[in-house]
């Protein structure tokens, strides 16, 4: 077996046991494969290894990678930030877009969209513990602007996503991924029609499922280190 292909066996492996210890079931979390910086071939072998859905950091990279696998039936999706002179890509070329956190790039997005295409589905991005080198509307902000990008026509809001800070332990990550579930929670209380917390990567997607992820993003522990840029 393929060394990506046995990685992606120790992920879910490890997804179905967080899962387990959470009482969940498995079918609640999807895998997100982040293939930004890794060549065509990687993603042919995750595909060939049952793995469907793809995140991409990269814009540009990405959209040259799409052309050469046009003949796999993959599902993209945005992972990184949407600078403005970007949002015509993503809306043309991506399935998701997780890290909207602003109304001008929701509206750009959803004008930009091909009316071919099915609704760009869109995640708002939160910072929910204040790290000062992410992204992300705060907390408190976050509700005002789910409500606004829901009634953009060619968007369909579908959740929240996070990328807190490091933290050292199971319990300290806990706490950081609880805070954006209750968030979460929070909103679909409030009517917002949200399925989607996406959050948790290779090294806490343990904490973030534990805490009520439904779609865990994991780069190194598929494909290894990444390849200086």
């Amino acid at each position: 077996m393929t060394s990506i292909r046995h990685n992606l066996q120790t992920v879910r492996a490890r997804i179905a046991a967080a899962c387990a210890a959470s009482h969940r079931d498995v079918d609640e979390v999807t895998l997100l494969a982040v293939s930004k910086t890794f060549g065509p071939e990687a993603v042919r072998e995750a595909h060939a290894g049952g793995q469907l859905a793809f995140g991409e950091n990269y814009i540009q990279e990405a959209v040259e990678k799409m052309a050469l696998l046009a003949d796999l039936p993959l599902q993209w999706h945005c992972i990184g930030p949407i600078q403005s002179n970007k949002t015509r890509l993503v809306a043309q070329h991506f399935d998701w877009a997780h890290t909207v956190d602003r109304l001008k790039t929701a509206q750009r997005l959803s004008d930009q969209r091909p009316e071919g295409k099915p609704p760009l589905s869109v995640c708002i991005q939160v910072n929910v513990d204040g790290g000062a080198s992410k992204s992300g509307v705060p907390p408190d902000e976050a509700a005002g602007l789910a409500r606004e990008v829901a009634r953009l026509p060619r968007l369909r809001l579908r959740g929240l996503m996070t990328i807190p800070e490091p933290a050292p332990d199971f319990d300290a990550q806990l706490q950081v991924h609880a805070r954006a579930a209750a968030l979460f929670r929070q909103l679909q209380s409030e009517g917002l029609p949200l399925d989607t917390l996406s959050m948790g990567m290779s090294a806490d997607l343990e904490a973030a499922i534990a805490a009520g992820s439904t779609m865990v993003r994991v780069g190194t522990a598929i494909f290894g280190s990444r390849p200086r840029r």
